[in-house]
């Protein structure tokens, strides 16, 4: 098996390190729009560059793993589709839903694979929360708290281009808030604060975010997010029942201090950053995809499953500027096969692609 691998950067080296080393795949051609950076990497892994994304398709691949910025997403899957190629992509599609559904009907006309990058999916700790989920251990869910804080700010000129902390950041929380409850999101309350760096504001976004989500059985919810946590990286997700609580994301470096004078000493080494608290996870997902692609199993991640998180991040937005309560039902792209399935045992629902 032949995967080009289009973008060289921290998590393009990530995925490429991890495809080099399996036994199902025989080489890797790697590109990126600093061929000197796709070259060292090559060398590195003992593997072909490529000048260009050009020769990625003409020269042969059986898969295409896309790394890139943003904003070549939606024009590489396409033409991924376009060549019959299947595809894993770092999220998101695209930053505006027009884009997002272009792309996806470009894969569902061609009949190829889109298996999205959500690497949450594929934590220990997120796995164990959805199984307590759907075996009934925590009783009716009613609560449930998501968090993400980042130890320091990206850089001024990427923030114009990230679509916004509630895009980039909580994107994912949206996302697995979806996978391990089973239900959907059917309305939000969202807001922001740019008190931070000017370099916020100046980019039209936030450092702060905080939104309120009612699911479609009642279950309340909260998702919150900064970039500005000097304590660390920190990602947990709490959920209450009626019969236990569990929380993911807390061990010996969840960067978080108690004031009880009998509680846990602060964290001797705090994560410091996402590729380091979810590398596991990272080659998981892509170990996944190479499953998928020998079909050896389903998609785990669908185009259509990061959509539904984007419309409860575009759903955000609308909130934060008008200040008001906005219904899912108001924000384009929603359609029946994608707002939950059919239930299970136990009375919850599957959402597609798990």
């Amino acid at each position: 098996m032949r995967i080009g691998v289009i973008g060289t950067g921290r998590i393009g080296t990530i995925h490429a390190n991890t495809l080099s080393r399996h036994r199902e795949v025989g080489s890797l051609i790697l590109t990126d729009t600093e061929p000197a950076r796709a070259q060292e990497l090559a060398l590195r892994l003992g593997e072909t560059a490529a000048p260009g994304v050009d020769e990625i398709f003409r020269w042969g691949v059986d898969a295409v793993v896309i790394t890139t910025a943003t904003s070549a997403h939606a024009e590489l899957i396409g033409r991924a589709a376009r060549s019959g190629l299947p595809v894993f992509c770092e999220k998101p599609i695209a930053l505006d839903l027009a884009g997002t559904l272009a792309a996806i009907a470009e894969v569902e006309a061609a009949g190829t694979v889109l298996q999205m990058g959500f690497q949450r999916r594929f934590d220990a700790g997120y796995t164990g929360a959805r199984e307590a989920v759907r075996s009934g251990r925590l009783g009716r869910l009613h609560t449930v708290r998501a968090v993400t804080s980042d130890q320091s700010p990206p850089p001024a000129a990427w923030l114009p281009v990230s679509g916004g902390l509630f895009r980039d950041a909580l994107l994912h929380d949206f996302d697995v808030l979806r996978w391990v409850t089973g239900r959907e999101v059917v309305d939000v309350y969202a807001a922001g604060s740019d008190a931070g760096p000017a370099m916020f504001r100046a980019a039209g976004d936030v450092d702060t975010a905080a939104a309120v989500l009612t699911l479609d059985d009642g279950t309340l919810a909260t998702a919150t997010a900064t970039r500005l946590n000097g304590a660390g990286y920190d990602v947990r997700m709490e959920l209450a029942g009626e019969l236990d609580q569990i929380v993911v994301g807390l061990d010996d470096r969840t960067p978080i201090a108690s004031t009880e004078p009998s509680g846990p000493p602060a964290a001797d080494k705090p994560w410091t950053g996402f590729l380091e608290r979810f590398g596991p996870a990272y080659e998981a997902e892509l170990n996944a995809f190479v499953e998928v692609i020998r079909g050896g199993r389903p998609n785990p991640c669908d185009g259509r499953e990061v959509l539904q998180a984007l419309r409860i991040a575009e759903a955000c937005e609308v909130s934060r500027r008008e200040r008001r309560a906005v219904a899912l039902a108001e924000i384009p792209g929603a359609e029946p096969a994608a707002q939950g399935a059919s239930p299970a045992p136990g009375g919850y629902e599957v959402p597609r692609s798990v």
